[in-house]
């Protein structure tokens, strides 16, 4: 596996997930918004924007799961472990929309389940009142 995966990943997540944060955006906004100029960038730049793009897009699924519910260190891992996913189950799904969905909703369900069962998080700042 390249590193441009996790690197392209990792960059969608933590943009959607502090964008969705920001009080005109939710995370739909957010995901939309940065896909449509990572794929102007990657366009204009010719470095492959179909493949760039839908990775950076499924990254962007990472960052908006659950901006309020999980933390950085939760987002990192599923961004990571996303691009390992992505990488092996594009070729066995038939198009990139099921390996993404798939992809995104594993990584982020699986780093859940082992916070449940204990794994360490990084902790939230309380809520603003």
């Amino acid at each position: 596996m390249s590193i441009e995966y996790p690197l392209l990943v990792l960059l969608g997540a933590f943009l959607t997930f502090y964008l969705a944060k920001h009080s005109r955006f939710d995370g739909v906004r957010a995901s939309s918004s940065l896909s449509i100029i990572a794929y102007l960038i990657f366009s204009a730049l010719n470095l492959n924007p179909d493949l760039y793009a839908i990775v950076f897009f499924g990254g962007t699924f990472i960052g908006m799961s659950a901006p309020h519910r999980f933390g950085i260190y939760t987002v990192a891992s599923s961004s990571i472990l996303f691009s390992i996913l992505f990488e092996h189950l594009v070729p066995k799904l038939d198009g990139y929309g099921g390996a993404l969905g798939i992809s995104a909703f594993l990584s982020v369900c699986i780093c859940h389940t082992c916070i449940l069962l204990g794994a360490p998080r990084s902790k939230k700042p309380p809520p603003v009142q």
